[in-house]
């Protein structure tokens, strides 16, 4: 297996850091003391045309593949979280989403213009009691003739007061559980939508993150994604994307955690020698390393798969798992390189450590990806075939996009 990056993967890499350092490094440190979410990086991301990565150019993306867009979300984390997490929402689990199992009718109305980066997506899953149990779900959908009305509430949902179109799940059929929910195309203009974001977060302060309220909303029946009951496992594909993302960014947060503690331990001295010297800060560092080219690879592997259009819950689950555990080590390592300074904002070392912690928890708990881990292990878990097929990237088509 051949892990060099392709020319085109190296070009993009170098676009997506040399914009990072430049539009989002020097005023992160005020916008997450401010709790601002910056719009016009999303503005910029479209301009570059790095908000439907992956997404074939028919349908108004770059026609890249998977890896290529766990580059963009990995170099995007190496500034702030915040950033790598819209692009996360918007591709990852709401475009992927549309691709693989929206109609032509859809995609032409929805995919394409976020795939432009005209029009933002976002993702509306977890309830107030309802997290890693979906199937507690209280929001519903009723039939009424040829539309639905949805009433209920979604929270911890990024994007919230910023995205124009949403991937909302409720239930239609109750009496059937997870096999009785369904997923719905709202858009933010349609009557009885509003949002609220939530203050007051440990991390990702620089995000826009909050909860979404229904109150008898109607949505249209040709905005129902897949058919009725399909909601299950329309999420559950979603995941698999959205986690892949989260892994990858994961890969640039320890890349972060690493670059700012070697130059900390080349500025820092302590007994008469850079604190990098010392065999013990050694061994943060060397476990910083490691666990970086650890995570690319269970990442890039997850991503070869998505890229040949096979099923990938179990390599993607491990790489989320893994990946995150390993960034939040290296921000705890990190401050403690830095001793007393990494416990103040003059480094950004302890905003690391903040924003790692999000991700532990969201889109599978660690705790969930443990047991699935040990499921898989243990035969009690197997992968089982969706009713629509991956979408594939091949690079002999990708190359007649152009």
């Amino acid at each position: 297996m051949n892990f060099d990056l392709t020319d085109e993967q190296e070009m993009v890499r170098k676009v997506v850091r040399q914009f990072v350092d430049k539009e989002i490094n020097p005023y992160i440190q005020e916008w997450d003391e401010q709790g601002h979410f910056e719009v016009s990086i999303i503005k910029r991301l479209a301009q570059l045309d790095l908000m439907g990565v992956c997404i074939p150019q028919k349908y108004g993306g770059s026609g890249m593949d998977y890896n290529t867009l766990a580059l963009v979300c990995e170099e995007l984390e190496r500034g702030d979280t915040a950033f790598r997490t819209a692009v996360s929402v918007h591709t990852g689990l709401n475009s992927m989403t549309l691709f693989q199992w929206g109609t032509e009718v859809q995609k032409e109305k929805y995919l394409v213009p976020q795939a432009k980066g005209e029009k933002v997506g976002a993702f509306g899953l977890t309830e107030p009691n309802a997290g890693s149990d979906v199937a507690s779900l209280q929001t519903t959908a009723v039939r009424k003739e040829d539309s639905y009305i949805i009433n209920g509430q979604k929270t911890w949902i990024s994007l919230c007061d910023h995205a124009d179109h949403f991937l909302v799940f409720a239930y239609t059929d109750k009496s059937k559980k997870h096999n009785g929910i369904s997923a719905f195309i709202v858009e933010r203009s349609m009557p009885g939508f509003s949002s609220q974001a939530i203050k007051g977060k440990l991390g990702i302060r620089a995000g826009n993150t909050g909860e979404l309220y229904f109150d008898d909303l109607e949505v249209p029946h040709e905005n129902m994604l897949g058919d009725e009951g399909d909601g299950f496992k329309i999420a559950m594909s979603a995941l698999d994307n959205g986690r892949f993302t989260v892994a990858a960014g994961a890969c640039g947060q320890i890349l972060a955690c690493l670059e700012e503690s070697v130059k900390y331990c080349k500025e820092r001295k302590t007994f008469g020698k850079e604190i990098g010297k010392h065999q013990l800060v050694q061994q943060m560092l060397a476990k910083m390393e490691a666990g970086y080219h650890m995570s690319r690879l269970l990442v890039f592997r997850a991503g070869e798969l998505k890229n040949q259009g096979r099923r990938n819950t179990r390599e993607t689950s491990l790489a989320k798992w893994q990946a995150c555990d390993y960034a939040n080590e290296a921000a705890n390592d990190a401050v403690q390189i830095h001793g007393a300074y990494g416990y103040s904002n003059e480094y950004p070392v302890e905003r690391f450590l903040r924003n790692s912690k999000a991700p532990v928890i969201y889109e599978g708990t660690r705790e969930i990806h443990t047991v699935m881990q040990a499921e898989y292990v243990l035969g009690y878990r197997l992968d089982k075939s969706l009713s629509k097929p991956l979408p594939s990237w091949d690079e002999e088509k990708a190359s007649t996009m152009y």
